[in-house]
């Protein structure tokens, strides 16, 4: 006997899981995640400042002191420390934006109490031994080196260059530049330590199969670190855009097959007046997927590229709506024409099928993007930095449902009116008289 298919509705709303949320006498906020069966920790820390804060002359001294914060302690030297986080599995890193520093550690769970104090030392009793900081400050030198031949990364330095207001700390590169970085030494890298890294304001989350004691581990280790009397500081100021941003950069480099297409123009927060909930939608449509709009023409039916991605990076104040990728080079005029015919023509707006698809990849499938401690992890801590719960992650899925074809017009149209920054490295020979033939804006023409 057959029996019926059952019936397959649609899928409920999803919710970002709550965490146990406390916060210690220091004024550190910890978050956490209990995610059965995940027995390994994911560990984030996120301490807040305004990037804008590190002296000029010394731009990259918050990257150099992320660096080097595991180099050494007042108790144990930098491979002891190296030793010490190996034995009990613990993988440790940390970066700064921004918007502050982000360390991460994963932890098999039996080992957390461990991975939590060996933290608690890098940020309450680092020596930077001048020894480990030179190597550091020498690897950051060969890494812009590297970054000024790769393609990619050169066009995105030459980005905020062009796009941000030269005096404006986002024009310049987030881990300094050659000058700047030379300059730093461990007296530098600690004053910055001392006045930027303190608890009160920080947040720690903490996800994966929690043990039951938790809040007394967290307790018992961070909660010896207390940093520098005060409250740590937010970034509140908007970057400045160029007043020349809406022209065409030429990144010379003579003989490349391939040109770097890179088409940039400000972009929203997460706190825009026009809601959030549109951009990854719009971002998804646009260039988010081989299916998009971008790769439909460029990739599918030109063939000029492998694929080109657009989406809009929100900074805490203020963001930026990016698409880049690499085309043929016989083919980058062409190229660039279409793309940016394709990113204006987006204004006319999008249909009903296509805002559907867009909708259901957002919202369908969170469930499956935070499925894992980590990233839960991650989207907690991105929050945190922000200034923002994982509230605003769930309110968000569910504004995404409820987005209507002329809710992403009109978000898409307060962000885009034709005015573009635009970079491209390649051939500039090959490449001048054609993109000043494309009538947008400016073409200078800058070394590699």
């Amino acid at each position: 006997m057959t029996q019926p298919r059952p019936a397959v509705g649609a899928p409920t709303a999803w919710a970002f899981p709550q965490p146990a949320s406390h916060r210690l006498d220091t004024g550190l906020s910890v978050l956490a995640y209990d995610v059965p069966g995940q027995y390994v920790a994911s560990v984030r820390l996120v301490v807040p400042f305004p990037l804008r804060s590190e002296p000029a002359p010394l731009e990259g001294v918050a990257a150099l002191m992320a660096r080097t914060l595991d180099e050494g302690t007042d108790a144990h030297t930098s491979s002891e420390m190296a030793s010490l986080l190996e034995r009990s599995g613990t993988v440790l890193s940390a970066a700064t934006g921004e918007s502050g520093l982000a360390v991460d550690v994963d932890v098999p769970m039996p080992k957390l109490g461990t991975a939590l104090d060996l933290l608690r030392q890098c940020l309450d009793e680092p020596v930077f031994p001048p020894n480990e900081v030179h190597r550091h400050v020498q690897s950051r030198l060969a890494e812009i080196e590297q970054d000024r031949s790769t393609p990619a990364r050169r066009a995105m330095l030459q980005l905020v260059r062009t796009i941000f207001d030269p005096a404006d700390r986002a024009s310049r590169p987030a881990g300094g530049s050659p000058e700047t970085v030379a300059r730093v030494d461990s007296a530098a890298i600690a004053a910055f330590h001392g006045d930027h890294l303190r608890a009160d304001g920080a947040t720690l989350v903490v996800s994966g199969a929690l043990p039951g004691d938790l809040t007394s581990v967290v307790a018992g280790t961070l909660g010896g670190w207390q940093g520098a009397p005060g409250r740590v500081g937010v970034e509140t100021t908007a970057p400045v855009y160029a007043a020349d941003r809406a022209r065409i950069v030429v990144v010379d480099r003579p003989g490349s097959v391939q040109a770097e297409l890179l088409v940039a123009a400000p972009g929203p927060d997460r706190r825009t007046p026009m809601g959030w909930a549109a951009y990854p939608v719009l971002s998804f449509l646009v260039g988010g997927s081989p299916s998009a709009r971008v790769d439909a023409v460029l990739r599918e039916e030109k063939g000029y590229t492998y694929g080109i991605r657009s989406g809009f990076r929100p900074r805490r104040v203020g963001g930026l709506f990016v698409t880049a990728g690499s085309v043929r080079a016989d083919v980058a005029v062409p190229a660039l024409e279409l793309l940016l015919g394709i990113l204006d023509g987006a204004r006319d707006g999008f249909t009903s099928e296509e805002t559907r698809r867009g909708v259901d990849f957002v919202a369908k499938t969170a469930p499956g993007r935070y499925a894992t401690a980590d990233a839960i992890a991650d989207e907690a801590a991105t929050m945190a930095m922000d200034g923002l719960t994982t509230d605003f992650t769930t309110e968000l899925l569910g504004k995404v449902r409820a987005l209507t074809p002329d809710a992403l017009t009109q978000a898409y149209r307060e962000v885009v009116d034709g005015s573009w920054t635009v970079v491209v490295v390649g051939d500039a020979e090959s490449l001048v008289e054609g993109l000043t033939g494309l009538g947008r804006g400016d073409v200078s023409v800058v070394e590699a």
